[in-house]
């Protein structure tokens, strides 16, 4: 699962991926700096972990991970193959979710690539590219299906319909993910095609230190032009985010936190929502060997969580023993939460919750 950082040119994205992978993306006041995608392999903060770890004490802790993809800056006429449109397109097309940066901040010495700070106005330039490109996807689509659909067949007018909803809505500046569309035939009809305009999306209001515990009129404006689309704004201090991650201990970084107003960098806020919006969550599994955190989809199975360590564990599922994170930590090991009766055995159709600490027993 991938999530893919937009925006236009010289807005922060690449500054911004550097601070959440330490990866060192080239980073320069022109446009198209980032050609290829730069894919960061992101660890989540959850410290759930930490206290696992002091409970357990084991030889090694994994944390959770999140793939954050650097995508290069957008301009007006992308959809028409324009700056690296067809690239930019295809690439974001690739990821499952979309952290759509906004400049949020006045600098004289910063290019604006459309001559002012605007962001509403940006997030509108990039939006309409995007319900242009996927315009096109409607349809190509809609000339296969309404050829079915005069034949008289009723699954092809029901998807019809649908499509014809989009295009409408497209064509009035409403992307996908906006429409009232039922859960149903979005499984069927929607996502299939793979929308752009239908990935879940975020805003990422890149402000300036001075705004970095409370925002600023600009990231004001953004809230307002994005009430309607149930998307999550957070604003945070690109620049200042990588003062941070250049110093060298965790003391360091930690008093610059405190000078700032701040109780964690602003980017531990943004991996977090960025694994909610990819509709994930975590379980642990907690031993001497390795404390670790398991990335799975919301609603997994058992079954399901036991095949993220491998398939064996799915296939020859039996069981799994489960204890409540808060059970784990209440009663501060596995044996007193065996003894206190805490400890749950389930069988395949159990729905993992988030947190939970689990052992499986398996057959292959």
């Amino acid at each position: 699962m991938k999530a893919g950082i937009v925006g236009l040119p010289n807005v922060g994205k690449s500054t911004l991926f550097n601070c959440l992978s330490n990866a060192k993306a080239q980073s320069a006041n022109f446009p198209f700096c980032t050609i290829e995608p730069n894919i960061g392999v992101v660890n989540v903060p959850d410290t759930r972990l930490q206290k696992l770890e002091e409970l357990v004490k084991p030889e090694r802790v994994l944390p959770a991970t999140v793939e954050i993809v650097d995508i290069a800056g957008l301009v007006k006429g992308a959809s028409k193959g324009e700056g690296l449109g067809n690239q930019f397109l295809g690439n974001i097309r690739e990821t499952d979710a979309i952290l759509h940066v906004l400049r949020c901040f006045d600098n004289e010495n910063i290019v604006h690539v459309d001559g002012s700070v605007n962001p509403v106005r940006d997030k509108e330039t990039i939006d309409i590219e995007l319900q242009l490109k996927d315009l096109e996807t409607v349809d190509k689509k809609l000339e296969k299906v309404k050829r079915a659909a005069k034949t008289g067949n009723k699954e092809a007018q029901k998807e019809e319909a649908v499509l014809l909803k989009i295009k409408q809505g497209l064509e009035t500046g409403t992307s996908v993910r906006a429409l009232d569309i039922s859960k149903e035939d979005r499984a069927e009809f929607v996502k299939p095609l793979q929308f752009i305009t239908d990935k879940p999306v975020m805003y990422v209001c890149n402000v300036d230190e001075d705004a970095a515990t409370t925002g600023n009129a600009y990231v004001e404006q953004v809230k307002a032009a994005v009430a309607n689309e149930n998307a999550e704004v957070i604003f945070l201090a690109v620049g200042t985010e990588a003062d941070i991650t250049e110093l060298e201990s965790y003391e360091e970084r930690q008093m610059f936190l405190e000078d700032l107003g701040l109780t964690e960098p602003g980017s531990a806020k943004l991996i977090r929502g960025a694994y909610k919006l990819l509709d994930l969550e975590t379980y642990f599994t907690a031993g001497v060997k390795e404390v670790r955190a398991w990335t799975i989809p919301v609603g997994a199975t058992a079954p399901q969580a036991a095949g993220v360590i491998h398939t064996d564990f799915e296939k020859g599922f039996i069981r799994a023993e489960v204890i409540a994170y808060n059970d784990f930590v209440s009663y501060g090991s596995e044996a007193k939460v065996k003894e206190a009766g805490k400890m749950r055995v389930e069988g395949k159709e159990y729905i993992v919750k988030d947190g939970d600490v689990m052992h499986f027993r398996f057959n292959v």
